[in-house]
């Protein structure tokens, strides 16, 4: 290869991460990635200072054009939208883990989805990715000073929706999960029940292509009846199985040997589950069945 191009492969994984952010979508931040290859072998390299500096400002000017876009589709989504999950073939290494911090759960992009595009874009390189003002003026065409106050109304719009993360350490998380998988693979009602809070919520995003509700299942009572009744309306066609969710602990759902959600969950300071996000979305589901059926 070239030195363009190794050089765009060496920042191809962060230009992947902001664009993924950005959108919540892998095809579509795969098409912005691939845009910003276009727009980088067209240009006068030669006369680029800094191509890191230049490739993360097209992607991100990319990124929030497509996301302008999409709000006015996403508005008139069927149900509620959850982001396109990503599931990993193996648990992330410990550089990973300290790189994500909590900043590509379901959970943290489901609320980046309250702020404008410029603040989404504003608000993620500087508290995810670290870029510095000078960085973040550059990329948007705004002042430092702007920048600065578009950073400082997104952190109080997250901190506002954000829910207080939990610090169960992940070892007594897989653990959980594994017995509340193994309940709702049996139908064992009273080993769902105690595994989920009682205040507990069920978000599903069906996208008008397969049922899910249209308003969060709240109470343990319910959403431990809703696994139940699962796990007997497919009586002996369900398989569950644990996989890292956008970096976290989450589960796999199979019916009759289809992958039919994706879930990832939150958690209360007593170690049950508080918040479950499910990915019904057939679409959304497309990579990662075909993924797994590669042998």
């Amino acid at each position: 290869m070239d030195e363009a191009t190794t050089t765009f492969h060496r920042l191809r994984p962060r230009l992947q991460g902001i664009a993924y952010r950005m959108l919540g979508s892998v095809a579509e931040a795969e098409d912005v990635v691939q845009d910003a290859w276009l727009r980088w072998n067209e240009a006068a390299q030669d006369v680029i200072a800094n191509a890191e500096a230049w490739l993360v400002t097209v992607t991100t000017r990319l990124a929030i054009d497509r996301l302008r876009a999409a709000k006015t589709q996403r508005e008139h989504y069927v149900g509620t939208w959850l982001p396109e999950p990503l599931v990993e073939d193996s648990p992330p290494t410990p550089e990973q883990l300290v790189e994500r911090a909590g900043a590509l759960s379901v959970a943290f992009l489901t609320v980046l989805e309250r702020l404008a595009p410029q603040a989404r874009a504003a608000f993620l390189l500087r508290e995810v990715f670290d870029a510095d003002y000078t960085e973040i003026a550059a990329t948007l065409g705004k002042s430092e000073a702007a920048c600065r106050q578009l950073v400082h109304r997104a952190k109080a719009q997250v901190a506002e929706a954000d829910r207080p993360r939990q610090p169960v350490p992940e070892d007594q998380r897989l653990r959980l999960l594994r017995a509340f998988a193994e309940a709702a693979q049996r139908g064992d009602l009273q080993g769902l029940k105690a595994a989920l809070a009682e205040d507990v919520v069920l978000v599903s995003d069906g996208g008008g292509k397969v049922p899910s509700f249209g308003k969060p299942l709240l109470g343990g009572q319910r959403v431990a009846m809703l696994y139940f009744a699962v796990c007997r309306r497919f009586a002996g066609a369900v398989r569950t199985q644990v996989a890292m969710v956008n970096g976290e602990p989450g589960l796999l759902r199979f019916i009759d040997g289809q992958l039919e959600s994706v879930q990832a969950f939150e958690w209360s300071q007593d170690g049950r589950i508080a918040h479950i996000h499910t990915q019904r979305n057939p679409d959304k589901l497309t990579r990662i069945a075909a993924r797994l059926a590669t042998p």
